[in-house]
């Protein structure tokens, strides 16, 4: 008869998004609530060289880790994870029983048989040795088979299929399962460790279950409330109801929910994790979620523009994560060559030399509507509105190169005969009234939001030769806004909150400090309404 146990990794997994950093309380806090609620294995946090301070989930070796592990834990046993490329195993000291019980190693295929002493140095330290291989479906069957003749030798306590990349279908947990399984020595345990980025997670876990009887004892990773980056996870509560009502597992669930309440729920306020869009790209190509953050700060893409660039980049760039390789293949692909020289020299022969307002899609271009129409009547300037519609400022010009934004003019457009200045990742030709700008004229790489509307307009703007620019609603971004209260309109706008506010702050005030230092006209330049980067002019 097979068994199974559970190990939440809620303190490692879940620390991605809290840099690691829980507090002394909320850790103790969580693992006794683990403990109480018998999850057969808890893992703490991360052996690493560098990073151990107070309050994260992040040790040098088990002394570290020593103040943590209650001396009441029954039979729960502890683990940590030392990534093969960030721990050198010469710091961890022989295991005493007073801290962690178990350590998993976790490596890339190519790092595979370096790692084998790092194996063989944990076993003789006294530690329950966990082999993780990152991205178990990157093996090939004779790479794996291979693999595991060599772990046998060391005889590991359990040796876990990794879905790193949230990518799986049960037919491949079964494939993967049933070569592991025939291949290993008969005394490890099969460990499965998912994620849910096609919203499988928790299925699989209840399918590994399944398959398992009869044939071998497993480890099944899970955390609380799914608690990890990107997706997630399979949730520990999911996982556990499911042994404990159909496999007559004696998890306590209040516990758990006790954990829930107590220290996850007040985590969730300012951290995100779960199914999204995004995160079904990256299940489905198999790509690094870091690719699909860097992807998601331009403002002109689409999750079909997404998926076209995780196809383009090749199945083994996306694992990791090339910048470079990203940025240029977006460039790719917003950039179709057209001949803008009509629409430039139009342009030029209605504003060069003419004052312009540009109206920016910030609140101020709502709340601060007298100043914008002062401007405008004194310095009888032409309006431009940036990828949206003014409610109280009549408008010259709608300026465009946000894809997703032009989306929902479109529907609009029929009460808007107004002429449109449309960049070419947009459209490659516009009617007979649009102006259609090549992308590329006014797009710069070296900026994670570099496809900022109002920068791209100043640069259309300078290179036209207008002779006076007013700017309204180019506000920044509040770090502390929690919903779209950034904006004028209602339109649904992806949140730029926290940390990623702050970074397109600075980079918004890079670009315009690199705009005003290499621009070739010296357009007289005025913020027209309340700006956090009225400093920069």
């Amino acid at each position: 008869m097979s068994d199974a146990m559970l190990l939440d990794c809620t303190l490692r997994d879940g620390a991605y998004l809290v840099d690691k950093y829980f507090g002394d309380d909320v850790i103790r806090g969580i693992i006794s609530g683990l403990v109480d609620a018998n999850i057969d294995i808890v893992e703490i946090g991360f052996l690493q060289d560098e990073g151990f301070a107070p309050g994260k989930t992040v040790y040098l070796n088990s002394r570290d880790a020593q103040k943590f592990v209650p001396q009441n834990h029954g039979k729960t046993m502890f683990a940590v994870l030392a990534d093969f490329s960030r721990y050198t195993i010469s710091n961890l000291d022989p295991c005493d029983s007073t801290s962690f019980d178990a350590v998993r190693i976790c490596f890339f295929k190519h790092e595979r048989y370096d790692a084998l002493e790092y194996f063989r140095a944990v076993k003789e330290k006294g530690y329950k040795l966990f082999v993780q291989p990152v991205d178990i479906l990157g093996y090939t069957d004779s790479e794996l088979i291979e693999f595991i003749e060599q772990v046998n030798k060391i005889e590991p306590y359990c040796f876990s299929l990794v879905d790193t990349f949230g990518s799986m279908y049960e037919d491949d947990l079964q494939r993967v399962f049933s070569l592991v399984n025939h291949n290993l020595c008969p005394n490890a345990k099969i460990g499965f460790h998912s994620h849910n980025n096609m919203q499988m997670s928790s299925s699989l876990s209840q399918a590994f279950l399944g398959m398992s009887v009869g044939h071998r004892n497993v480890i099944v990773d899970s955390t609380v409330s799914g608690m990890g980056r990107g997706a997630g996870n399979t949730p520990t509560e999911l996982i556990a109801q499911y042994m404990v009502s159909k496999l007559q597992y004696h998890y306590d669930i209040d516990a758990i929910l006790d954990v829930i309440d107590n220290y996850i729920t007040p985590i969730k306020m300012r951290a995100r994790w779960g199914y999204n869009t995004e995160m079904f790209l990256a299940g489905a190509y198999s790509a690094h979620v870091n690719n699909i953050a860097y992807l998601k700060k331009k403002n002109s893409i689409r999750s079909k523009d997404m998926r076209f660039i995780l196809n383009k980049v090749g199945a083994l760039a996306r694992k990791r994560y090339h910048y470079d390789l990203l940025e240029s293949t977006y460039m790719d692909l917003v950039s179709a060559e057209i001949d803008d020289s009509g629409s430039m020299s139009k342009l030029a022969d209605e504003l060069k030399g003419k004052s312009v307002a540009i109206i920016a899609p910030g609140r101020t271009a709502t709340t601060e509507v007298d100043s914008i129409l002062q401007y405008i009547s004194v310095f009888c300037a032409s309006v431009i509105a940036i990828n949206f519609e003014p409610d109280s400022v009549p408008i010259d010009y709608f300026y465009m190169s946000n894809v997703n934004r032009y989306t929902v003019f479109q529907h609009r457009e029929h009460r808007l005969p107004i002429k449109k200045i449309l960049t070419s990742n947009i459209v490659t030709a516009g009617s007979e009234d649009d102006y259609v700008i090549s992308f590329c004229r006014l797009y710069k790489c070296g900026w994670q939001y570099g496809d900022n509307s109002t920068i791209m307009l100043l640069r259309l703007l300078d290179q036209i030769g207008v002779a006076e620019i007013g700017i309204a609603g180019l506000d920044g971004y509040d770090p502390n806004i929690t919903e779209n209260r950034n904006y004028a309109d209602k339109v649904s706008e992806r949140p730029i909150t926290g940390s990623a506010a702050i970074t397109a702050n600075k980079e918004i005030e890079e670009m315009l400090q690199d705009y005003l230092a290499t621009r070739k006209n010296s357009a007289r330049l005025h913020f027209i309404t309340t700006s956090r980067f009225s400093g920069v002019i």
